[in-house]
């Protein structure tokens, strides 16, 4: 099978600025705002998703569709060819919206092979998705951890919701720090490079971030970054003075005895663009803003077909039994088998269908014997027309091509006897 991403392509990790303080001159980053919801409410956060006169994290002045942020990827660089880094650090949480995430870092690393891929996450929801980061070639994650002692984070944080249950208190705090410690040795495991961000909040955690750091330095972590919190009015924090210079040093000090501390940080916003000291998202705003106002799918770059066959004569597999999928693609000459893409593994529910559309990127269709209706409408969203049909590959592609009505391919029966998938994602059932 021909790979989806080239990881012979050498990556030099060195270039990136907030992990390597010496060349933040030299280099720089950009942030896609790819993700705007968020699974949890920090009592000192206030999301602006439009404030172009803010310049912390939690704002941005548009959000895009992954499609859309490779597009704004491109032109950036046309610009500021410096940029090595493109990270998801928001507005939101990274992994609240897991989908939208993966499916831009999938297409970042197809369209930049060379580029370093990061993102920023409270942990929450992380846990799952770390084999594909580490699959697609994720370097660097930051992981914001502000307490190793439920009793502290149960002050810190409103309301963390998983799934579709929300947990207050002390029972949340609890979770989010299992989860969290969990996440951070799967990172490492895979030899993902970690980031920690502790916000420092005067009277809530200023004298734990020491018990942070020995923690964090257990779990192997590679750098500690220390932040004063920004005191947002409306907030519950949002009383709390800002700490100032000479406390941000103190603890700093007295956390580097166990980790490595950055303090070149400067807040960036979930839009930043440029170099650390000589950001340029507001140079282009304009630009983000078209972007934002594109075709979201961007399904005009389209143009080959899947297919589901045992023997690959004919179209007789349902989709949830097929291993692999056949890619097909035509011109002057008639139609051509491309290459065969090996199908996500069975059992991974939702997700395995959200990982097909990631393999099926560049297809515009899918021939099938049969389709459940989950698989279905998530295809339909990326602009996949899933097809069901009996008969030759050949004839339903041309079918297809000339946009003739497809019943007379309709299915009588699928292969398993069933007329749709299980939703746990686990094939034929």
């Amino acid at each position: 099978m021909k790979s989806l991403i080239n990881h012979n392509t050498e990556i030099d990790l060195s270039r990136h600025p907030c992990f390597n303080h010496e060349i933040k001159g030299k280099f720089g980053r950009i942030h896609l705002p790819v993700a705007p919801k968020c699974n949890m409410k920090c009592n000192y956060c206030d999301r602006k998703h439009d404030c172009v006169n803010e310049s912390r994290p939690g704002v941005t002045s548009s959000v895009l569709s992954p499609k859309q942020a490779v597009d704004y990827m491109e032109k950036v660089l046309e610009k500021e060819p410096r940029i090595t880094v493109a990270g998801i650090a928001g507005p939101g949480d990274a992994f609240a919206t897991p989908e939208e995430t993966l499916e831009t870092l999938f297409l970042l690393r197809r369209k930049f092979p060379g580029i370093i891929l990061c993102l920023a996450s409270n942990g929450l929801n992380i846990g799952p998705y770390i084999p594909e980061l580490a699959e697609i070639g994720v370097s660097h994650v930051t992981i914001t951890v502000n307490s190793v002692d439920p009793e502290i984070g149960k002050n810190i944080y409103a309301w963390i919701r998983d799934g579709k249950v929300v947990f207050r208190g002390l029972q949340g705090a609890e979770m989010l720090l299992k989860r969290q410690q969990k996440a951070i040795t799967k990172l490492k495991e895979r030899g993902i490079v970690v980031k920690v961000n502790t916000i420092v909040i005067p009277g809530i955690n200023d004298h734990h971030i020491t018990d942070i750091a020995k923690t964090m330095n257990k779990l192997g972590v590679d750098l500690l970054n220390c932040m004063a919190m920004f005191p947002n009015a409306g907030t519950p924090f949002g009383s709390i003075p800002q700490p100032d210079k000479a406390m941000m040093a103190r603890i700093r000090d007295m956390a580097e005895r166990y980790l490595p501390q950055m303090r070149h940080c400067t807040r960036c916003r979930a839009d930043a663009v440029g170099l650390l000291d000589n950001d340029k998202s507001h140079e282009f705003m304009g630009c983000l803003s078209a972007c934002s106002n594109s075709s979201p799918t961007g399904e005009t770059g389209k143009k080959y077909v899947a297919v589901a066959t045992r023997e690959g004569i004919l179209v007789n597999q349902h989709l949830g039994e097929a291993e692999k999928f056949q890619i097909w693609g035509g011109n002057e000459d008639g139609y051509q088998l491309l290459e065969e893409r090996t199908a996500p593994k069975r059992g991974g529910g939702v997700q395995r269908w959200h990982q097909l559309c990631r393999i099926l990127h560049d297809c515009k269709a899918i021939l099938v014997s049969g389709i459940g209706e989950t698989p279905r409408e998530i295809l339909y969203k990326s602009g996949i027309k899933p097809v069901e049909m009996n008969g030759f590959i050949e004839a339903g592609l041309k079918a297809l091509d000339i946009g003739k009505d497809m019943g007379v391919f309709r299915v009588r029966h699928n292969s398993c006897g069933q007329r749709s998938c299980s939703r746990g994602g686990s094939g034929c059932m």
